[in-house]
């Protein structure tokens, strides 16, 4: 077989003209429609027009709600400012004299957790009125331990185990002592699993400390010395002797 033999199919292929299909029917069907609206021009303006049938890809696209920046789309349903709030930083009250009344210490083995609930105490100071700060990162404490897997001569054969404490510190500044007393009891009743929690509280008085000591001492006095009183029995009569000639005199006690 000659090389001209091999080569004559290859070049009739090459010179017959590729057929094109339609893309789609759809494609199709929609340059019917505009070659018939073309021819019937002449119809009156009256009549029935078929309605517009949306692509699929419309029926898709929705108007967005923006969290970052509050602005809502046409149509679009705002959102309440709670849940907004959510997507946002912690507000924060702001100091008049920067004097710290309380410094809560968080613990935790795990960050998101810890994360977590660091700004739900600050969400809660803030609708508190309390000016908060932080969460400040605290240096972490690392603990190791080597544990002997076997005993004698294979002690050699140990293994070790890591425990790592993340910390972070909340201070509250220009606070009233009992409202950090209430945000405290909150973030106790409502505290968050693997949190731990360590509080230092200031209070500060006047400066005629002693003379409202020694006021409300006169006072103590007498609710103790009622107190005391009381629980001695010494204001009141035993009975026990009317109780023996109750007894003595009963007929039960008689027949016996």
């Amino acid at each position: 077989m000659t090389r001209s033999r091999i080569l004559q199919p290859l070049r009739q292929s090459i010179a017959r003209p590729l057929a094109q299909p339609s893309r789609n029917a759809f494609s199709g069907s929609v340059v019917a429609r505009r070659s018939m609206a073309s021819v019937d021009d002449s119809a009156p303006s009256e009549a029935a027009k078929p309605e517009e049938i949306p692509p699929p890809a419309a029926l898709l696209l929705q108007p967005e709600f923006n969290h970052l920046t509050g602005k809502t789309d046409e149509g679009a349903v705002r959102l309440p400012r709670a849940v907004q709030s959510l997507y946002l930083q912690p507000l924060r009250r702001e100091q008049t004299y920067g004097v710290p009344t309380c410094d809560l210490q968080l613990r935790s083995y795990s960050v998101p957790n810890l994360e977590f609930f660091c700004d739900f105490a600050l969400r809660a100071a803030y609708y508190l009125n309390l000016p908060a700060f932080g969460p400040v990162p605290l240096p972490k404490i690392t603990e190791r331990w080597t544990v002997p897997k076997s005993h004698f001569i294979f002690k050699k054969s140990q293994e070790n185990w890591e425990r790592i404490t993340r910390r972070r510190l909340i201070q509250i500044r220009d606070g009233h002592p009992e409202t950090v007393q209430i945000w405290l009891a909150f973030l106790q009743k409502h505290a968050y699993y693997g949190i731990g929690m360590k509080a230092n509280v200031w209070e500060y008085s006047k400066l005629d400390v002693a003379g409202q000591l020694d006021g409300n001492a006169k006072s103590m006095q007498e609710i103790v010395e009622a107190k005391m009183m009381q629980h001695l029995g010494r204001d009141k009569t035993a009975g026990t002797v009317q109780k023996v000639q109750e007894l003595l005199e009963s007929e039960r006690f008689r027949h016996q």
